[in-house]
């Protein structure tokens, strides 16, 4: 897919300055951002910084300073200030993560300034970090703009209970907290709970019957070489959990399921909210203690993570 920004290299001092015109290439140091007679204008990187990292790091805490946060008239538009905002959330996700959410919180501070851009930046970030579907989906960079919301003096106490909500939602079963507890019911009828499970590591898998990315992910699994070999030396326990309440389509569905994987339903009809069910599927990674290496992950994520615990 195309894009809108063409890349312009310019090492010089400390400053804001104009380039030519947009392209293709993805933004980096020293860039503008422009269509037609309007422009998003990155900072220039001193000709003194000479690291790659130091200069990556320069730009993501220096990438807003040419960007009048206190213009009350300017009018943000998808051409100039979102795509902006896409390519600094590519910036930060190759970030060191501790840096990255200071720096998305200090940003999204500065918009205090004008609730007009606090709200279009807060909706940008729902938009692109937390929408279940969003390929730039991540949660703990979300968490930072979250807490900036629930606290700022910027909106009254209406406006931040949804904000207060996601938080909430953000909290649970984080990446490196212990997963919350929970029963299931298999098809004998027999129960099951998450802490009861002897496992190294366990792959929580929520899905439906039919649903196509469900079918999709078990293939995947199914054809995974780390996994197999993982399941092969029983390493890897995966748990596949119905969050519905047809049993009868679940049964039928069945033999869908690999031999070997443990498969139940939610009995309470809980574990849709305790886990923020808002995409089927969705997969978490746990250790022998059930703490959460992977939160919402995609399949590749995963593999990947198992990958790299085979090769150390």
């Amino acid at each position: 897919m195309k894009k809108t920004v063409w890349i312009f290299l310019l090492i010089g001092m400390l400053g804001c300055k104009n380039t030519k015109n947009p392209g293709e290439e993805p933004v980096t140091e020293g860039d503008t951002i422009q269509v037609a007679t309007e422009k998003f204008v990155l900072p220039e990187i001193p000709a003194l910084i000479v690291q790659p990292e130091l200069r990556h790091e320069f730009l993501i805490e220096h990438y807003w300073d040419c960007f009048d946060f206190a213009d009350t008239a300017y009018t943000p538009s998808p051409e100039i200030t979102e795509q902006a905002w896409v390519e600094y959330i590519n910036l930060l996700r190759r970030t060191a993560l501790p840096k990255a959410q200071q720096v998305i919180k200090t940003m999204i501070l500065k918009s205090e300034q004008n609730k007009k851009l606090f709200l279009y930046f807060t909706d940008m970030a729902a938009k692109y970090l937390n929408e279940p579907n969003s390929p730039m989906r991540c949660e703990e960079l979300y968490i930072p703009v979250l807490e900036v919301m629930t606290q700022t003096p910027v909106l009254n106490d209406t406006e931040k209970m949804l904000p207060r909500h996601r938080l909430e939602s953000a909290y649970r079963n984080r990446a490196g907290t212990r997963a919350i507890d929970f029963r299931y019911t298999d098809r004998a009828g027999k129960t099951g709970a998450l802490y009861r499970m002897d496992a190294e590591y366990l792959l929580l898998f929520f899905n439906e019957p039919g649903c196509p990315s469900c079918k999709e992910h078990i293939e995947s699994i199914r054809r995974s070489a780390v996994m197999n070999q993982f399941l092969s030396e029983r390493r890897l326990t995966i748990l596949s959990i119905y969050a519905g309440e047809n049993m009868e389509e679940w049964k039928k569905y069945y033999a869908n399921y690999p031999p070997g994987w443990i498969n139940g339903y939610d009995p309470s009809s809980t574990i849709e909210k305790r886990y923020d069910l808002r995409a089927i599927p969705t997969l978490y990674l746990l250790d022998k203690h059930k703490n959460v290496l992977l939160k919402d992950a995609t399949f590749e994520e995963i593999e990947n993570y198992l990958v790299r615990i085979y090769v150390m």
